[in-house]
């Protein structure tokens, strides 16, 4: 951007392409991929999350969860069951077919999770 009356210089200008490749993964995402699958905590809890996709398809998303792999599907088959619907897990999401915000808070209750 160019002030009022003055030229540009190189420190007014912004990036707005690059086709310098990719950055180098941060330390704590290597640490935490080699700590047997665990995720990292995001820092702000379990949340619930409605989402209506293409088609007026409403899917509820349960954010935020920590374990390992196997922890997190075992979690995601008890809620799909708790809430009586059909959901899958994405890269440490869990994703309920429909608005099941009040089912899946109780159910992750129940576990002794507190979610927002």
């Amino acid at each position: 951007m160019r002030k009022r009356g003055g030229t540009a210089s190189a420190t007014d200008s912004r990036l707005v392409y690059s086709t310098g490749g990719e950055k180098a993964p941060l330390p704590s995402a290597v640490g935490s991929a080699a700590a047997g699958g665990a995720r990292a905590v995001g820092g702000k809890g379990i949340r619930l999350r409605l989402e209506t996709r293409p088609g007026g398809r409403v899917v509820t998303l349960v954010l935020g969860l920590v374990g390992t792999d196997a922890q997190l599907e075992e979690l995601a088959r008890s809620l799909k069951s708790a809430c009586g619907t059909g959901g899958t897990l994405k890269e440490g999401v869990v994703e309920l077919q429909g608005d099941h915000r009040k089912a899946a808070q109780a159910a992750l209750a129940a576990r002794g999770l507190k979610s927002r």
